[in-house]
């Protein structure tokens, strides 16, 4: 019987600090609330105290995760943290976690490609399953602390980005009734110069005009196309259905990156399928990044939305682009 990789437990993380709109109409002087709420249907947001790091986020998603597995940290064989606000430049962040967590006889590693690192991360914990018989329980973590990063003027960034944290513990199965199905990764790389933080690597060193130019931070450089996502999320969605030999609305679960609601909707439109089957969660939690899918697919399982047997599709994307796409059925 073939060994697939299923999904056994999740659990998330979200800072106490609640930071409402009407924070940011303060901060900027003007009326942002009306725009955010109306538009993007975000209401609030958390982000990390001056204490709390991307490894902190990611241990408290972890413990969560672990324990609605009934797993102890040893039965960890593989970490992967999905994210890009590390906690250091180097060494990893998920070396820092795996320590910290006593995960005694995990490896370790990082994966970087913005906001699609969590589906990425995923696609790849479950290729390591099936292809290698000692790996029994790998842990995923999407996380992001992105509030480090923002620039407090920015009001093309600064209302949008939050903190938080979301794990998966994908185990080895031979079950066929559920698991890993398929996947894609696609890159548009032209996009590179879009938005990131640009300085801090080997391209722009931090120094006193980077600091002074705010060079350090997030920056959206270029504005994206809007019907970018929509038409690549669509897409990929409709190759998956291809793989599997499916139709759209055999699909239970659509969880897409949470940047904006409007192109999770679009996406469900062109899809022909019902918006509902998209669960959302940057109503008060924010954009979280590489934390955002499994937020949603975390939640959802404890709402009872997504019950045992229901067809999940993860998309993700990120600045890069980096896209990511994957079925699997819980």
């Amino acid at each position: 019987m073939a060994r697939n990789a299923v999904i056994t437990s999740s659990g998330m993380y979200v800072p106490e600090r609640i930071v409402p709109n009407s924070y940011f109409d303060e901060l900027l002087g003007e009326d942002v609330s009306t725009w955010l709420a109306e538009n993007v249907q975000i209401y609030e947001r958390r982000w990390c105290n001056e204490n709390q790091s991307t490894a902190d986020l990611c241990m408290e998603a972890a413990i969560d995760a672990l324990n609605n597995a009934q797993l102890d940290a040893s039965a960890i064989d593989l970490l992967i943290v999905a994210t890009d606000t590390p906690e250091y430049i180097s060494p990893s962040t998920a070396s820092k976690v795996q320590y910290k967590l006593g995960m005694n006889n995990a490896g370790s590693f990082d994966v970087n490609t913005a906001c699609a690192g969590f589906v990425t991360a995923l696609d790849m914990a479950a290729k390591y399953i099936r292809a290698d018989e000692t790996y029994h329980h790998i842990m995923v973590i999407g996380a992001y602390a992105m509030s480090k990063y923002l620039n407090m003027k920015d009001k093309k960034t600064v209302t949008l980005f939050a903190d938080a944290a979301g794990a998966v513990i994908l185990s080895a199965s031979e079950s066929t009734d559920s698991g890993f199905l398929a996947s894609e990764l696609l890159t548009k790389g032209e996009y590179y110069g879009h938005m990131g933080i640009y300085a801090g690597g080997t391209s722009q060193p931090i120094n006193e005009k980077v600091l002074a130019d705010k060079d350090h931070l997030l920056k959206f450089v270029t504005k994206f196309p809007k019907e970018l996502n929509p038409e690549m999320w669509s897409m990929m969605a409709a190759n998956l259905n291809k793989k599997l030999g499916i139709a759209a609305n055999q699909v239970d679960h659509y969880l897409l990156t949470q940047i904006n609601i409007n192109s999770i909707f679009e996406t469900m439109d062109i899809l022909g399928v019902p918006r509902e089957k998209a669960p959302t969660v940057m109503h008060h939690y924010g954009y979280t990044g590489s934390a955002c899918i499994p937020l949603a697919l975390h939640e959802s399982i404890k709402n009872g939305k997504i019950k045992r047997g229901d067809l999940l599709y993860f998309i993700g994307s990120g600045g890069g682009l980096a896209f990511a796409s994957a079925a699997f059925r819980y």
